[in-house]
């Protein structure tokens, strides 16, 4: 099993949204968003990771995310999607990305 890490690509108020690479390839995003009591994550994972290394990521996650950095929730609530990657749309120049396919 590989090891997980995190590059943050935005921080808000409420919130905070992630790519996920294990070892040196990226495998996914993370959404969190933060209410008093419920941090809600949307998981969107490549359609290689099983389900032992969801678990896994899940678990990073709480304890490198969450813990680690003193977030006080009453419920960690995981919303998890797996699948392929189409690509990034952005209306703006700086969004342009030339490595991802077009939309079909």
């Amino acid at each position: 099993m590989g090891t997980f890490y995190f590059e943050r690509e935005c921080r808000t108020p409420s919130s905070e949204c992630y790519t996920i690479f294990e070892d040196d390839e990226e495998v996914g995003r993370l959404d969190l968003h933060f209410t008093p009591t419920i941090v809600h994550a949307s998981l969107f994972v490549h359609e290689r990771l099983t389900q032992e290394a969801i678990q896994d990521l899940i678990q990073t996650v709480d304890e490198e995310l969450l813990d680690a950095v003193g977030i006080n929730r009453e419920e960690f609530i995981v919303h998890i999607h797996q699948g392929r990657d189409l690509g990034v749309f952005s209306e703006g120049e700086a969004g342009q990305d030339t490595d991802h396919e077009e939309l079909a």
